[in-house]
């Protein structure tokens, strides 16, 4: 519990991070249908004419490969998270205390001890079957793709920063979510069959009854897991969860003795809650300042976000501590080794997001907290924002008042602005295909970008062009089109960018890195997404300046 603050950050950004890590290119007849498209007009094609240049030839497509199944290793990932989850939700109070009960039914129900353990076996697989047919229907209901088209949707992610919060004061204690009672009872009615319709009940009865605790920890997990678009992410999700779950029933049933030693239940399970319920309300401010950055509200900035996240920090501290708390919780009369851990483990956290508050760029995780673009006070420097592009000795570039590149790269948010300046320069293009949602974006800019041998061929060899796809800054009429490749109409500078990523290089995933000469040709091929070697990276880089002197 004590590393959940790292844990479950990274378990939550997992659907960014499949969204942003995919640079699958697509085959060219595939079609990226937006949520809430129009139909396309007929004057589509005469317009995305206008994005093109002057030149004849096109952009070689890359290689056509699968688009919708996801890698192995993110299924096991997804997996993983999954199994985590199912871990800690035994620790849950609606859970923990029913694992004596369950044991006892199969050990005195089963005429032998084999009996006992078959039972057992045939109720942890149904916990499963329970569980993975939940993650079936998420599928089935929304669709591969639904969740991941609209991730980068600002009001779906305010929607789903709602949900989360309701979610984490639910574990506080405020309320609890449950499901119908006369639905539980029909289910615990059920189990009292014989046979394996019994056992099937049993286990389903167990999925309803501790709901309440288990509603929220499922709900996180399927709105991350599910925004990757894979068809089995939620499925995969869902059978990490219960296999996690039913293992642990199943190895207590088979081993009873095991459960004296188990320590009683307690306060301590509701301070699993508490804990769980503080770091929920933490993640969801991911996706409040995901739309935050899409619309430019201007509500969440970066001091703001790290000062949220050091209260709750500080808060986690108190309470494990026993100097916090809730109306439910029992008294404490002395701090355990394991409290005593996990309070450091907090105030550790909270005292190192402090320098954050300076300017302090805090790599570990930088993936989530808002971009230093945001930052309103920085120390060592004044009157301007950290990530403000100093340009006085050139006019106001495009986008640049609301749009910004990080490290004080001075460079633009405009193709067509950006290859004009690249020609007269004689220099190269670097693309950057980003979004404000994009967390791995902000690792590589944080992680790769930052070194100074990445930082000087970006600022002197290259002229960098960060084209953010999710950005919602409405377009002017005379520049809106629609869109055959998107099916939707191009209304946003986001669309605007991401329209150009899918007709030019067939993907629309980020972060995407293309070098291009000033003929607009590809200088390497393929284009780079995710690459947090630097030596690659910076091999990357100097592959494409030697394509360009070779011109």
């Amino acid at each position: 519990m004590a590393t959940m603050f790292i844990a479950l950050p990274a378990i939550k950004s997992y659907a960014f991070v499949k969204q942003d890590t995919t640079t699958t290119a697509l085959p060219d007849d595939i079609v990226f249908t937006e949520v809430g498209s129009a139909a396309d007009s007929a004057a589509n094609s005469a317009v995305k004419d206008s994005l093109k240049t002057d030149t004849t030839e096109k952009i070689a497509p890359a290689v056509p490969k699968p688009a919708v199944a996801l890698p192995s290793q993110g299924l096991l990932s997804i997996f993983g998270a999954g199994f985590i989850a199912g871990l800690i939700a035994f620790l849950l109070p609606c859970i923990f205390p029913m694992v004596p009960l369950t044991v006892s039914y199969f050990t005195k129900r089963a005429e032998s001890k084999g009996k006992g353990i078959q039972g057992a076996v045939i109720y942890g697989v149904s916990i499963i079957v329970i569980y993975v047919l939940l993650g079936l229907l998420i599928t089935v209901i929304f669709g591969a793709s639904a969740l991941n088209e609209l991730a980068t949707d600002g009001f779906f992610n305010v929607f789903i920063f709602l949900i989360l919060l309701v979610f984490g004061i639910s574990f506080l204690g405020a309320f609890e979510i449950t499901l119908p009672s006369s639905f539980v009872n029909k289910m615990d009615s059920k189990s009292d069959a014989k046979g394996l319709t019994g056992i099937f009940f049993m286990a389903a009865t167990l999925a309803v009854v501790s709901f309440s605790c288990t509603g929220p920890l499922i709900g996180t997990l399927l709105v991350t897991v599910g925004q990757s678009g894979g068809f089995l992410a939620p499925i995969m999700g869902m059978f990490g969860f219960s296999l996690a779950l039913a293992l642990i029933f199943v190895v207590f049933a088979i081993f009873p003795s095991w459960l004296t030693g188990l320590p009683k239940s307690g306060g301590w399970l509701n301070a699993v809650k508490v804990v769980l319920g503080l770091i929920e309300i933490a993640l969801a401010l991911k996706f409040l300042s995901t739309a935050d950055l899409a619309y430019h509200w201007g509500i969440l900035d970066r001091e703001v976000f790290i000062s949220i996240w050091i209260v709750i920090s500080l808060i986690l501290g108190f309470y494990i501590i026993g100097k916090i708390k809730f109306s439910h919780d029992s008294d404490l009369p002395y701090v355990s080794t394991p409290r005593l851990f996990i309070a450091g483990a907090a105030f550790t956290f909270a005292f190192y997001l402090l320098p954050g508050l300076f300017g302090a760029p805090l790599k570990a995780v930088s993936a989530l907290v808002p971009p230093m673009a945001t930052q309103d006070f920085v120390l060592g420097q004044e009157n301007t924002s950290a990530g403000a592009n100093n340009t006085p000795n050139h006019p106001k570039r495009k986008y640049s008042e609301f749009l910004h590149i990080p490290h004080n790269i001075d460079g633009f948010f405009d193709y067509q602005e950006a290859l004009a300046y690249a020609k007269s320069v004689k220099k190269p293009l670097f693309l950057d295909f980003t979004g404000h949602g994009c967390v791995n974006c902000r690792e590589m800019e944080a992680r790769v970008w930052s070194d100074p041998r990445v930082l000087k061929k970006l600022k002197e060899d290259y002229i960098v062009v960060s084209l953010y796809t999710d950005d919602k800054t409405a377009l002017p009429e005379t520049e809106q089109f629609e869109s055959k490749i998107l099916d939707t109409k191009v209304n946003t500078v986001g669309k605007k960018f991401k329209h150009l990523q899918a007709e030019r290089f067939n993907t629309i995933s980020q972060p995407y890195y293309v070098l291009l000469g000033t003929d607009e040709k590809e200088l390497v091929t393929p284009p780079i997404g995710v690459e947090f070697n630097i030596d690659t990276y910076l091999q990357y880089l100097d592959n494409g300046l030697s394509a360009f002197a070779k011109k």
